[in-house]
């Protein structure tokens, strides 16, 4: 990695800000520098991040600002939903490279107007689905992962059930959930979607709950049909929440609970503590629990799949890093966080139309 930090600045100081993007970014000095950050209104001379990291950097109150300081090389996009899109176009026609929390944009055609700008101007254009570092999800890889030999093996898939049963639209916990699924198993062939505001408060197509199938043809991923279902319902008053119900031919995959990192990054008192035992580990009470079908069909073994392995949010940035420096390759691609954008819209028309969609291939 070269010696010389990006100099950064961050939209926004809100949870998404102080919680998921700052702290990395002050976490690594050899790779970043918070070079300034966008609070609208700050209430002391250091703003938030004064408050929060005891850190000093400029603060800015206009996009204008931001966009016109030619000392910023990266910009994180932490801001609300429907300023994504407007705010990143202008960070990337300034010549910057752009962070985008999810959702990334409205609209697949604005996600694709950002793409062509950032290869006309040979800029790091980046998603940012941290979920893909969660501790339960990096176990479910090596589960999906095991040889068909391994005694825990669950063999071909034949549903696998997601779910985030919190308060949140299928723009924001569904983005998580769909770019999960699509990074293991690719493209589906159709979806279903059902979006309901079943509290009825706010606007009423505000959905606070959403169940999404996504319907996988033989052979793609598995040589059965496959189904995908991803859920979040904000009426749900169990304290340690379902995560993964997955079935294959060989066995069961169930786990409650989530990767543990939002709750340590809200709560810790300096971004030191990321790099401190104990970060992103799950504690053992919530590993997942395989149930595999013996080969005389009858008999069922039950054992422990530990989520070993600890999230690490802090790989997205050391991976953003390496792709504006040293032309790495993102692990998290655009097209792939556009292909999110296009499954929300494509659920939002099912459920709509009260219909199963064909997902179009990609041209």
């Amino acid at each position: 990695m070269a010696p010389n930090p990006i100099k950064t600045c961050v939209l926004g100081v809100g949870l998404a800000g102080l919680t998921f993007h700052i702290p990395f970014v002050l976490a690594l000095p050899e790779l970043f520098t918070l070079h300034a950050v966008l609070e609208r209104n700050p209430e002391t001379p250091g703003g938030k991040v004064k408050e929060r990291f005891g850190a000093n950097t400029t603060v800015y109150r206009t996009i204008d600002q931001v966009i016109n300081d030619k000392e910023i090389e990266l910009v994180i996009v932490a801001t609300p939903n429907d300023t994504h899109y407007s705010l990143a176009k202008a960070a990337l026609e300034a010549g910057k490279h752009v962070l985008v929390d999810k959702p990334v944009t409205e609209t697949v055609a604005q996600a694709k107007e950002l793409d062509a700008i950032a290869k006309d101007k040979r800029l790091v254009l980046y998603g940012y689905q941290n979920r893909r570092w969660d501790s339960d999800h990096l176990s479910l890889k090596r589960l999906l992962a095991l040889p068909p030999s391994h005694p825990q093996c669950i063999g071909n898939l034949l549903e696998f059930e997601s779910h985030y049963d919190r308060y949140r639209a299928v723009y924001d916990l569904g983005s998580h959930l769909l770019d999960q699924a699509l990074s293991l198993f690719g493209r589906p062939a159709k979806i279903t979607a059902f979006l309901q505001n079943i509290r009825g408060v706010t606007k009423p197509e505000v959905d606070d709950i959403f169940t999404i199938y996504l319907h996988y043809n033989v052979g793609t991923p598995f040589p059965n049909q496959f189904t995908v279902l991803l859920r979040s319902h904000i009426l749900s008053a169990k304290g340690t929440q379902m995560r993964y119900a997955i079935r294959g031919t060989k066995g069961v995959f169930t786990k409650y609970g989530l990767d543990t990192q939002e709750g340590q990054l809200k709560a810790m008192p300096s971004v030191s503590g990321i790099f401190e035992p104990g970060y992103g580990q799950e504690p053992q009470e919530i590993y997942g629990i395989v149930e595999n079908l013996g080969e005389d069909g009858v008999t069922v073994t039950g054992s422990t799949w530990p989520s070993d392995a600890p999230g690490q949010y802090i790989g997205l940035f050391k991976n953003l890093a390496g792709a504006i420096r040293n032309n790495e390759e993102t692990e998290v691609k655009w097209s792939e966080t556009t292909q999110v954008i296009e499954m929300i819209e494509l659920a939002y028309k099912s459920s709509a139309e009260g219909r199963t969609l064909e997902v179009p291939a990609l041209s």
